[in-house]
């Protein structure tokens, strides 16, 4: 697993963890899947709710796979044991990245403008310059927008424990790409 790999999982499990308790508790994405949805209030209400469906799936892949005592908390130890594995998280992450970049495609054109890009990395955590150097690496186009596939394989691309200079490596503040 390379070091990128694991910076990049500390930073969401930090933004995923809502509360600042150290752990992720269902909650925790009940809270970010609303304030991201709330992020881009004129998004298609099919997408809100795949988002929202992802933000369950994904809570529920981590308490399925990793809460052995069954006490409803998901460590960072066990966290990055799951979303680093691709066997056992791919699906979930697939799922979760489409649905987010889906949110982002607000007339249906297939691509994401700058404006719901911001706003939804922002409604998740991320810090505004990270954000901004990511849309840039995704390439805008001369409207800037990107597509939609851009980013989900962005998102995808930022749970594998193998890939280093990614465009999402630039979320994590003080990395070079």
């Amino acid at each position: 697993m390379r070091a990128e790999a694991t910076q990049r999982v500390r930073l969401v499990f930090s933004l995923l963890d809502a509360d600042g308790n150290g752990v992720l508790e269902a909650q925790d994405f009940t809270s970010m899947g609303e304030r991201v949805a709330a992020a881009v209030p004129g998004a298609d209400g099919e997408a809100m709710a795949r988002l929202r469906t992802a933000f369950a799936r994904y809570w529920t892949t981590l308490v399925t796979e990793l809460d052995a005592d069954a006490d409803g908390r998901v460590s960072f130890e066990e966290y990055t044991a799951c979303v680093l594995s691709p066997e056992r998280f791919d699906a979930t992450v697939t799922e979760f990245a489409w649905a987010l970049a889906e949110l982002g495609d607000q007339d249906g054109d297939g691509l994401v403008e700058r404006e719901p890009f911001t706003a939804l990395m922002a409604a998740i955590g991320f810090a505004e310059d990270n954000t901004v150097a990511l849309y840039e690496e995704f390439g805008p186009d001369a409207e800037d927008r990107v597509p939609v596939r851009v980013w989900a394989e962005g998102i995808r691309d930022y749970y594998a424990p193998d890939k280093a200079g990614i465009p999402g490596d630039r979320l994590v503040s003080g990395s070079a790409v």
